[in-house]
């Protein structure tokens, strides 16, 4: 059975309810052939929704001096970066790109405190754009422990228009525990230490909360 995700369940509810009306009304007053490609169309639709704000069934991981994926999704960039908000100097940046089809549930890549939290209003371009990093509506959350600091963003994407972020500084969170929710669509940057191990490539294929993308510490 499909859990689903409690930013979601207003948005499930509706868009069953006005498929059933429009099914309703497509049945009394249209032809069975367009009655059945509306059918096939709201299915689709419906499918969609229910994938995207779908809980997944699976064992999260915690694991000292790694650094786990906080989405679902796919690598789109790896690299040497200055990070200005907070620490102001030479990071390892990691983004991870959401697409449609990708749970857009996010976790916490590390346990700690919430040593600091930022909502960012902004733009909505393409969140592929090596822009969006710094000019889309976001979030910033540096979470920080005993080994290390890391600062993880969120930012919204082009059709993305609401972020949800659970962060409050001075919590105490768990690794691999939820940190918010992103609709429709989005990125997470992660940005490490310079000296971090970084443990995936471009282009793999992420599983929030299982998947390490990079070793830290000792």
């Amino acid at each position: 059975m499909i859990r689903i995700h409690r930013e979601g369940m207003t948005i499930v509810l509706v868009v069953s309810l006005m498929s059933a009306m429009v099914v309703i009304v497509t049945s009394y007053f249209f032809s069975p052939w367009l009655f059945i490609a509306t059918l096939a169309i709201l299915a689709t639709i419906l499918v969609l929704v229910f994938r995207f704000f779908r809980i997944p069934r699976r064992i999260m991981k915690i694991e000292r001096g790694v650094v786990m994926a906080p989405a679902d999704g796919k690598v789109v960039a790896i690299e040497k970066v200055r990070e200005n908000e907070y620490f102001k100097d030479d990071r390892i940046q990691v983004s991870i790109f959401m697409s449609i089809h990708n749970v857009h549930i996010n976790w916490f890549p590390i346990g700690g405190n919430i040593a600091y939290f930022r909502y960012h209003p902004g733009k909505y371009l393409l969140a592929r754009h090596p822009k969006s990093s710094g000019l889309n509506e976001r979030t910033s959350v540096v979470i920080s422990n005993e080994q290390t600091e890391i600062l993880v963003r969120q930012i919204a994407g082009y059709v993305a228009r609401r972020i949800i972020c659970y962060a409050n500084p001075g919590k105490t969170v768990e690794q691999s525990s939820e940190m918010g929710f992103i609709r429709f669509g989005s990125r997470l940057d992660v940005f490490l230490p310079a000296d971090a191990n970084v443990m995936v490539g471009l282009g793999d294929t992420t599983t929030g909360g299982v998947t390490a993308i990079a070793g830290i510490g000792n």
